[in-house]
């Protein structure tokens, strides 16, 4: 335990203050994990609060109930943004206020401001180091998210292109004739808000994600991606191009060139713009963790590494097997798993997490996941 002596030694250090490390840190408290810290690089939701001022939440917010049906964008049993921020589609600075408020209801033990520089496990314990020195624990629990962290490579050029992540506001965006690249969320999102303030835009992918015949959103587009490009500006502004690889991205006098792998030529006089996905946290502690065929980090069946034991992973990056924890919805599943693991080695009963198990945010059995709609 923390003593006066050692006011920088931790049961669990918790890395993150999103919607991962939030939630998980109020599990923690369920679990009777008393010392831990939270500790946040910028403030708490500050991820969440550079998303574009457009974009908002493709999982719908419905207000928790009292049968067990909890919001899908509830990151803790007893908490609603639906009923906190009262709209259906939080945008994100809409949820990073919602995430302030759940942190300050709840007394979380965080940390602002806090970079974390270097993670190591020396004999049995954790140093956390971090520019105002350093921590240490007995356990730590990586749930830095994804979204600051874009993915810029993928073809030849793609530094070129401006990622749909580093943008502030699409109203705002200057020119017309956008090209971008990738046809995912963040592709159709960006085409979406373009169409909207009357800007064209033409749209590649190296797939067909939006006839993409899977009830999973992990996989396929979302319902409310597919709703929204029935939109009629959408169809009027937005041109498609499926199954059209892009091999490169060239800057030419005064415009750019976006060559698809087929070797056809695309002209735009602004920089394409590139939903290419993100690389995630995770990849800052690779070294602490086995790597799966797909390169996520290999869990073990508490989500903890199977090469540093106490190191543990919450958030998008969760994988096993072929289930995919990259939403709210998912991976908020798991808090449980890794709090009981946690308390467990403490020594604590951790009771009160079976309460979780009938707002479903403890999944355990995965053997239950494997089932889609059949029509």
């Amino acid at each position: 335990m923390k003593t006066a002596m050692n006011p920088n030694v931790y049961d669990v250090i918790v890395v993150g203050g999103g919607a991962a490390g939030v939630g998980v840190g109020i599990t923690l408290m369920h679990a009777g994990v008393e010392n831990f810290v939270v500790l946040e690089r910028n403030t708490v939701g500050a991820s969440f609060a550079r998303w574009p001022a457009e974009t908002r939440f493709i999982t719908p917010s419905f207000a928790t109930n009292s049968i067990g049906m909890l919001d899908l964008n509830s990151i803790a049993v007893g908490v609603s943004p639906a009923f906190s921020l009262q709209v259906e589609h939080p945008t994100g600075h809409d949820y990073a206020r919602h995430l302030r408020g759940v942190a300050k209801y709840f007394k979380l033990p965080i940390r602002e401001n806090t970079n974390v520089e270097r993670i190591a496990k020396v004999d049995q314990e954790f140093r956390v180091d971090t520019a105002d020195g350093p921590l240490r624990s007995k356990h730590v629990i990586w749930a830095a998210g994804e979204f600051q962290y874009p993915r810029r490579n993928g073809f030849a050029g793609s530094e070129l292109c401006v990622h749909t992540a580093t943008i502030p506001s699409y109203e705002n965006l200057d020119g017309d004739d956008f090209i971008i690249i990738g046809g995912y969320e963040s592709g159709i999102d960006a085409a979406y808000h373009l169409a909207y303030f009357d800007k064209r835009s033409r749209l590649f992918d190296r797939g067909c994600p939006w006839e993409e015949k899977s009830s999973d959103p992990s996989i396929a587009l979302s319902t409310y991606s597919l709703e929204r490009m029935g939109e009629e500006w959408f169809e009027d502004f937005v041109e498609l191009h499926p199954n059209t690889p892009i091999e490169t991205v060239a800057r030419e006098k005064n415009h750019y060139v976006v060559t698809s792998v087929d070797g056809r030529r695309f002209h735009t006089k602004v920089p394409p713009l590139f939903a290419g996905g993100f690389e995630g946290s995770h990849q800052l502690v690779a070294d602490l963790f086995a790597k799966r065929d797909d390169g996520f980090p290999l869990l073990s069946e508490h989500d903890e590494s199977t090469t540093v034991s106490g190191m543990f992973l919450c958030g998008p990056a969760v994988r096993h097997d072929n289930h995919v924890f990259c939403f709210i919805y998912k991976y908020r599943q798991r808090f449980a798993v890794v709090a009981k693991a946690i308390a467990t080695s403490l020594g604590l009963p951790a009771e009160e997490l079976e309460e979780y198990r009938k707002w479903g945010m403890y999944l355990d059995d995965l053997s239950c996941c494997g089932e889609e709609c059949a029509c």
